[in-house]
């Protein structure tokens, strides 16, 4: 007899459920249909950095440098225009050794090339050189707070003050970005009021970042209260404002609201542009309206916008949901025509479509293509593929794809390691797939529920409850929480392999405790009796 242990249901059960596309600035063709569109030096504009641009000028810093240290300036000057922010750093230490100032405007710029490459402590290491060896102005400490966490953003902006640096509207508009994205839309406020205390005026840019914040907060009413109240602050909301109140109202499926607020937009002289668009389309085609996107693209274009990628993505990958492929890559050509480059999240979306019915052969000549136009395979691709050419029983060329994507240093991601586990525990190999899951731990990347819930799966399937239970133990010994299908998982494994009462008993105890719906349970009660009326018929049939 399986015993189940209570101790392994947590008592509360939360539920919960954040992308930026690669871009590239490589000519391309469409690897699907294989056509080369008419080449052009055009380059994609897919994710613009966002740059704060700021009215206020920059003092230029008188230059007397001797040879050396123009020598090192150029050697400095130089790995910095090629990425190598490490040498960089060598050099001005160099410099600094030496006993020369180091430049606040290239060192600003060292701050943001850091930040941009998530190397926050070396950011931070330019910024005590410039403390301790020149004299830090308000642009080098934006450049850092700008780049840094809530904390460190904090402890600058305190170090800014003490250097009798007066923030800016940049600043204050910099912190309280971060403050929300860590802080919560409250503390932010308490910025907005510091600010306005210290006689500074927010501008657009201040108060969108605190509408966007809000939107994220799901406080939309508070958002539109403050929107009202810009004029009386001497501000005027902007097409950006709009886009943001319209994309939060869309997304809790509020057309109406949507449709009169974009009339209030048109009415404040606010032209709805190409990003007012792209998230209307985008809205139409999650709610399976794809028909009306496409009418809504065709206007667009007839008032003279020309659509971008993001308004062509969603099309493309609702066609693909569908089935429909020939319109998918109809409009990823319609797409080169209008001078928006498809970067590899289109085509993989393309190639997913492609394996999900059927034409593996297909997607996999796509996938040979991707170098060619200037779309070089990410890990996404590969994991793609991997899965399609294993369900197609290629087990030798799927795992050629993970091979070739380590040999491409590119590294595996979650969904490379669930997708391997998913594929041996669908053939059986569930302990090559624990092997999997104890060296994903090893790695960078935690099993997640989805990793758990796979293997639970496959060794129910193979009637291994005991060893069921146990990773049950084991994963929430891990810190990892056990959703509903966790649980139902289990439940039907403990059921199937001939021991109902014990499972309906356990139903019975986590459905009280709330960690399966009302719908699961009942639906979990009629199978198994159901299963008892079946073997009495078989038996009854049996003995005739």
């Amino acid at each position: 007899m399986i015993l189940f242990s209570i101790e392994f249901v947590p008592h509360s059960i939360p539920f919960t459920t954040l992308q930026l596309k690669p871009t590239s600035n490589s000519l391309h063709y469409t690897a699907v249909s294989f056509i080369n569109p008419k080449r052009n030096d055009a380059k994609s504009l897919r994710n613009p950095q966002k740059v704060r641009v700021s009215a206020e000028t920059r003092p230029t810093h008188g230059l007397s440098f001797d040879f050396k240290e123009i020598h090192l300036m150029k050697l400095l000057n130089r790995s910095f225009r090629a990425g190598k922010y490490n040498e960089s750093l060598y050099f001005l230490e160099c410099m600094i050794d030496k006993g020369y100032k180091p430049d606040l405007i290239m060192c600003t710029k060292l701050i943001k090339g850091f930040f941009s490459s998530r190397k926050i402590e070396k950011a931070t290491r330019v910024m005590e050189i410039i403390e301790r060896y020149g004299k830090p102005d308000v642009f080098a400490y934006n450049a850092l707070i700008s780049g840094g966490k809530l904390d460190l953003a904090l402890k600058v902006f305190e170090e800014l003050l003490k250097d009798n640096c007066k923030p800016t509207v940049i600043t204050y508009t910099i912190l309280i970005e971060a403050t929300i994205v860590q802080g919560g839309i409250d503390d932010a406020m308490k910025l907005l009021d510091e600010m306005l205390s210290r006689g500074l005026e927010p501008d657009t840019f201040t108060y969108n970042a605190i509408v966007r914040g809000m939107c994220k907060e799901r406080v939309v009413d508070r958002a539109f209260d403050l929107v009202k109240s810009l004029n009386s602050r001497g501000c005027k909301p902007d097409v950006i404002t709009y886009n943001i109140l319209l994309r939060a109202l869309l997304n809790q499926g509020k057309w109406n609201e949507g449709e009169k607020l974009m009339s209030e937009m048109i009415s404040r002289g606010c032209t709805p542009n190409v990003v007012t668009h792209s998230i209307l389309i985008g809205t139409l085609c999650r709610d399976g309206k794809s028909e009306e996107a496409v009418n809504l693209l065709k206007s667009m274009k007839e008032k003279g916008l020309r659509p971008d990628a993001y308004c062509y993505d969603p099309l493309i990958a609702a066609f693909c949901r569908e089935g429909k492929l020939d319109l998918a890559i109809e409009f990823l050509d319609y797409m080169i025509s209008d001078g928006c480059l498809p970067d590899i999240v289109n085509y993989n979306t393309i190639m997913a479509g492609l394996c999900r019915t059927g034409n593996a052969d297909h997607a996999l000549e796509v996938f040979k293509k991707l170098d060619e136009v200037g779309c070089p395979p990410n890990v996404s691709s590969y994991n793609t593929m991997f899965s399609a050419l294993w369900s197609s029983g290629d087990r030798y060329r799927a795992l050629g794809m993970i091979l070739e994507m380590l040999n491409q240093g590119i590294d595996p991601d979650e969904i490379t390691y669930n997708s391997l586990i998913s594929c041996l525990c669908r053939d059986g190999m569930v302990d090559e797939a624990i092997g999997l899951l104890i060296d994903m731990e090893k790695g960078r990347f935690r099993p997640n529920v989805v990793s758990y819930n796979i293997i639970l799966l496959g060794l129910c399937k193979l009637l291994r409850v005991s060893d069921a239970i146990e990773l049950l133990a084991v994963m929430i010994e891990k810190g990892c929480r056990p959703n509903e299908t966790t649980y139902i998982l289990l439940i039907e494994g403990i059921g199937f392999s001939g021991l109902r009462s014990e499972a309906m008993e356990l139903a019975n105890s986590i459905h009280t405790m709330n960690a399966i719906s009302e719908d699961s349970f009942k639906r979990l009660n009629k199978t198994f009796p159901l299963l008892d009326v079946y073997k009495d018929l078989n038996y009854s049939n049996a003995k005739e």
